[in-house]
């Protein structure tokens, strides 16, 4: 069981299609899933299920929703979006890793986070801190 930081292979495909709104009030609804070292997750993940997701004291199934904080935007050859950061408040939970996915419509996978190492909160707040919003940074890159 491993979890590798990639963007998922599908909605690389699935993105050239037309599948994904990313545009300020139009955007689809995207959220964030926890999940625990036990997890398969990489650029092969196509979409969210709940297969050794995190469960703990205010955690729900599904994650958190996501908010877009930087709309689809260049900077020289390389258009990017991100994310708001997001957090469980008063949470316990230990995760590895996370995906973020489009819900509804199947729940296609976007892309999945390594965090490296076992991070946990205990009763106090689990969060997901995006980088910047720029052509180096973001979470959602296009090169």
């Amino acid at each position: 069981m491993a979890i590798s930081q990639a963007m998922a292979t599908s909605f690389k495909v699935q993105i050239l299609g037309g599948d994904f709104d990313f545009s300020s009030g139009t955007a689809d609804t995207f959220k964030i899933a926890l999940f625990t070292s036990a997890a398969t997750l990489g650029a092969a993940t196509t979409a969210y299920a709940t297969t050794n997701e995190v469960t703990g004291t205010n955690y729900v199934a599904g994650g958190n929703t996501l908010t877009i904080s930087a709309n689809p935007a260049s900077s020289g050859t390389t258009a990017f979006l991100d994310f708001a950061d997001t957090t469980w408040a008063n949470a316990t939970i230990t995760a590895r890793g996370a995906l973020i996915y489009k819900s509804g419509g199947g729940n296609p996978a976007v892309a999945v986070l390594d965090f490296g190492s076992d991070k946990t909160s205990t009763a106090g707040d689990f969060t997901i801190v995006f980088p910047a919003a720029d052509a180096s940074n973001a979470i959602i890159r296009i090169a």
